[in-house]
C-alpha cells in the first residue's frame, strides 16, 4: 500500500491529486460523515441553483466521483463530470460509466481536466459548476476565467465552497470542530486522514464569501450573487455570462 499523499497550501497540482486518487473509493462516504450528513443538502441546493433543463450541456468541475454530477443528468442535460484526479475519474465512471450495472448513465461522461486549461471549446456550456474544487486550485482565478470562456454568453455559473461563518460564535464552534473532533473522526472513516488536515489548513486559508464574489466579477461573470448555507460553513455563489449585446449590470 503507497504511503499517504498529503498536500499543502502551495496546492501543487500532483500532489493535490495524488492525494484525491488515494481517497477516491471511500471520499463520498467519508464526506457524508464528516458533514454530519450536510453534504447531502449542499448538492440539492447546488443542483437547484444550477437548474438543469433537458437538453443543455452543463460541466460539472472538481466533480470528484460522480455525485453531483449524477443529480444534473437526472434532469435530461447532457452533464461532463471533469476532475484532474484519475482516480476519480477512474471510480465515477465504475459507478456510473457504461461498464456499471445496467450501462451506466448514458447522457453523463467523465473526462480528466485541469481546472487552469480546460479541454473544451469556447461558448460550449450552458451552465458551469464547481462544487469544493475551487479551493484546491492553485491558480483559482484562472480557473474562474476558463469557466467563462466555455460558458455559452448568457449562460451561468454556480460555485459551492467552503466559506467563513460570519457568526463569531458559531465559527469558534466550526474552528473546534475542524480542529479537534474532525481529525479524529477522519482517522476511523478515511483512507487517508492525512488528507483532510489539508481540509482545515485550505479552509482556514480560503477567502470570504465576499472576496470570491469579486473574483468572480474579475473574471467576467456579471449578476454575481452568494447566499450561505449551513450557518455560512458553505456559500452558493451564482453569476451569468453576459451575452455580446447585453452590458454589464453596475455594482456598487
Amino acid at each position: 500500500m503507497s504511503e499517504p499523499n498529503r498536500a499543502d497550501l502551495g496546492k501543487d497540482p500532483k500532489r493535490v491529486s495524488g492525494m484525491f486518487d488515494q481517497v477516491a473509493r471511500r471520499y463520498d462516504v467519508t464526506n457524508d460523515v464528516l458533514s454530519l450528513g450536510n453534504d447531502r443538502l449542499w448538492r440539492i441546493a447546488t443542483r437547484r441553483a444550477v437548474d438543469p433543463k433537458p437538453g443543455e450541456r452543463i460541466l460539472d468541475l472538481a466533480a470528484g466521483t460522480g455525485a453531483s454530477s449524477v443529480a444534473l443528468a437526472r434532469s435530461g442535460a447532457d452533464v461532463v463530470a471533469a476532475d484532474f484526479s484519475p482516480g476519480m475519474i477512474a471510480e465515477g465512471r465504475r459507478r456510473y460509466g457504461p461498464v456499471a450495472p445496467g450501462g451506466g448513465i448514458p447522457n453523463l461522461t467523465f473526462v480528466e481536466a485541469d481546472a487552469t486549461d480546460l479541454p473544451f471549446d469556447d461558448d460550449e456550456f450552458d451552465a458551469v459548476t464547481m462544487s469544493f474544487g475551487l479551493r484546491n486550485v492553485n491558480e483559482p482565478k484562472v480557473a474562474l476565467s476558463e469557466l467563462h470562456r466555455v460558458t455559452k454568453p448568457g449562460g451561468r455559473i454556480v460555485v459551492c465552497e467552503f466559506s467563513h461563518p460570519p457568526s463569531p460564535a458559531f465559527r469558534g464552534l466550526y474552528r473546534f470542530y475542524n480542529g479537534r473532533i474532525l481529525p479524529a473522526v477522519a482517522r476511523l472513516v478515511s483512507s487517508n486522514a492525512e488528507a483532510y488536515e489539508y481540509l482545515n489548513e485550505s479552509i482556514a486559508d480560503w477567502p470570504d464569501q465576499s472576496t470570491l464574489a469579486g473574483w468572480l466579477r474579475e473574471a467576467g461573470w456579471t449578476d454575481v450573487a452568494y447566499r450561505n448555507l449551513s450557518f455560512g460553513i458553505v456559500a452558493l455563489h451564482r453569476g451569468r455570462k453576459n451575452s455580446p449585446a447585453s452590458k454589464p449590470t453596475a455594482r456598487g
